[in-house]
């Protein structure tokens, strides 16, 4: 569980970023779950696209990827999903909560 502070830090690393995923009618799939697993372990920070033709809202999105994933929710705005999770390799420069 991640702190508010935290949050806010990551939050202002997220804007930064440009999503790297989209997710659209098909809603979360099996495939695209591992897709944002090998982001996370590649990226710890990643930013998600829910397109207008998605069944779910973004929240409702957000809430089933992090389930799915195991993933820290960050911020959703508008259509856009920002998630966290520590990256297990062992070689790679870690985003440092303090």
């Amino acid at each position: 569980m991640i702190t508010t502070k935290q949050r806010a830090f990551l939050r202002g690393l997220g804007n930064a970023l440009e999503p790297v995923m989209q997710i659209g009618k098909e809603g979360l799939s099996e495939n695209s779950i591992e897709a944002i697993n090998a982001l996370l372990e590649a990226r710890e920070l990643v930013k998600i696209k829910v397109l207008n033709n998605s069944d779910f809202s973004p929240k409702e999105m957000m809430v089933q990827v992090c389930d799915a994933t195991h993933a820290e929710p960050v911020q959703v705005i508008g259509r856009i999903v920002i998630i966290y999770r520590k990256s297990s390799k062992k070689d790679f420069k870690h985003i440092e909560l303090n």
